[in-house]
């Protein structure tokens, strides 16, 4: 599913923000990935949903090379993965439902499929009987539910999430956690990237970690 060899990324000045990274993470696994503010983990997962480029290596990600991919097969791939973010990234003049069926929208399905899928999603997160509400107007635990929705509305077979659990109290935290627990269940690969220790070490999932650009471990 992940697949990344010998991947460095420089910025001008130069800032090596990625050197030397391999990794590889298998379909339906489950992995955290750890280290401090800086360390590149927002890099990482730039490159890995093809929104920025590495300045030299190999990037293989859900089937398609990410160093060679034109600008045109970019939102194809795209329809491969999912992507959380720690702000949520929500419109806010949009209901949840608008919201969770943005994918679909732009991917042209037909209204009676959206319909039913949107539907589908959103009562899998609990947020069915919030549908018509503004993002304004539900909880900051409920944004997160509606950004996992969207980024799962479209069946990726990889889920990427920046600090997911960033802005949210313990026990939210660990209700996002188990959401993201059964998405793995039924088959979806999830990268996790949090600066959360406790609750990394209570999961009991692969760890990897990053330190100034590069992985210093791999925890099993």
């Amino acid at each position: 599913m992940i697949n990344l060899s010998h991947i460095y990324k420089t910025y001008t000045g130069p800032v090596h923000a990625l050197k030397n990274v391999d990794l590889k993470i298998d379909k339906g696994e489950f992995v955290f990935l750890t280290g401090p503010s800086g360390a590149g983990k927002t890099t990482l997962f730039k490159m890995l949903s093809a929104y920025d480029r590495a300045s030299s290596g190999s990037i293989d990600v859900a089937g398609y090379n990410l160093m060679g991919i034109t600008p045109k097969d970019i939102p194809h791939f795209r329809r491969r993965i999912g992507v959380i973010y720690q702000d949520f990234k929500l419109l806010k003049d949009r209901t949840i439902f608008e919201n969770v069926a943005m994918p679909l929208i732009v991917r042209g399905d037909r209204p009676q499929q959206i319909q039913r899928r949107v539907s589908e999603v959103l009562e899998n997160v609990g947020l069915f009987s919030k549908a018509q509400q503004l993002p304004d107007f539900i909880s900051g635990g409920e944004q997160q539910r509606t950004a996992i929705a969207r980024a799962l509305v479209h069946q990726p077979g990889l889920l990427i999430a920046d600090e997911p659990t960033g802005n949210l109290d313990p026990e939210l935290s660990e209700d996002i956690m188990d959401l993201l627990d059964r998405v793995c269940a039924q088959g979806t690969t999830v990268f996790v990237a949090t600066h959360d220790h406790d609750m990394v070490k209570r999961r009991k999932r692969r760890t990897l970690q990053i330190k100034d650009g590069q992985i210093v471990g791999d925890l099993r």
